[in-house]
């Protein structure tokens, strides 16, 4: 599954998103406002809209050892996996359904890690192919909440992680669970909730308003701006839409470990 921000139109099929990845690709503006505005540097390359600081933070709740094995669900074009695995000395596989996506994730990793370190395969947030118990990290960032439904993407997680090992994921919630503003999608997340029930242990579901803050001014950025390509304008629809419910969601990061 491609990874987007949850103000989005309804997940697409496979087709769109090797468009959407296609676009971007091609838009060194969208990457450009991207960076300046989340404090990223310009090699990171990434789909989701997490803070530079909030890179940090998650690849810090991982505790991942050195030789170990990230797993990067819903990877996309594989910036904050990559990133993961150059800091901790991990080797990673990245899972996403879009074949440019994956491509995309190739180079990247080609361009920053030694030979050997990353593999990228064809899979989902319900299936990513991989066997169990096989990871001591997965990473899922922005992303959980086009799983239908979510929990059961966390249990996936639970079967590819070996004992120990450490989910880190960073989703949005609603506000309010009756908010019809807020998409289907996302007040169906409920990972305090899930995450126990999927099998996990040492649970932390915390609010970061600072990556909050970090998105707003990003979108504000975008709206004032005259999208000059395909991947403008997509960004810059998407801004509008998450400007107009931005008080009805709330930004979480939760932890949890396979027991």
């Amino acid at each position: 599954m491609a990874s987007t921000h949850p103000g989005a139109p309804a997940a697409r099929d496979a087709a769109y998103f090797d468009q959407w990845y296609a676009d971007m690709a091609a838009s060194p503006a969208r990457d450009a406002v991207i960076a300046r505005a989340l404090g990223l540097p310009p090699e990171v390359h990434t789909t989701g809209v997490l803070a530079w600081a909030g890179v940090t933070e998650v690849i810090e709740e991982l505790r991942l050892p050195g030789g170990g094995l990230l797993v990067d669900v819903a990877c996309g074009r594989g910036g904050y996996g990559v990133e993961a695995a150059l800091r901790t000395g991990t080797r990673l596989v990245g899972v996403d359904f879009s074949a440019v996506a994956l491509e995309q994730a190739r180079l990247n990793a080609a361009r920053r890690l030694p030979a050997g370190r990353s593999e990228f395969r064809t899979g989902t947030l319900l299936a990513t192919g991989l066997p169990p118990a096989v990871a001591d990290g997965v990473l899922c960032l922005d992303a959980v909440q086009f799983a239908e439904p979510p929990s059961a993407a966390l249990r996936e997680f639970r079967r590819i992680l070996a004992p120990g090992g450490r989910l880190a994921l960073t989703c949005w919630e609603a506000v309010g669970p009756a908010d019809a503003r807020v998409p289907a999608r996302i007040r169906a997340v409920d990972l305090r909730r899930d995450l126990p029930a999927a099998g996990f242990v040492e649970v932390e579901v915390v609010d970061r308003p600072q990556w909050r803050r970090a998105e707003r001014g990003l979108w504000e950025e975008v709206v004032a701006a005259e999208p000059s390509d395909a991947a403008m304008r997509s960004l810059h629809a998407e801004a509008r839409r998450s400007l107009d419910t931005f008080d009805g969601l709330r930004r979480v990061l939760a932890t949890a470990t396979a027991p």
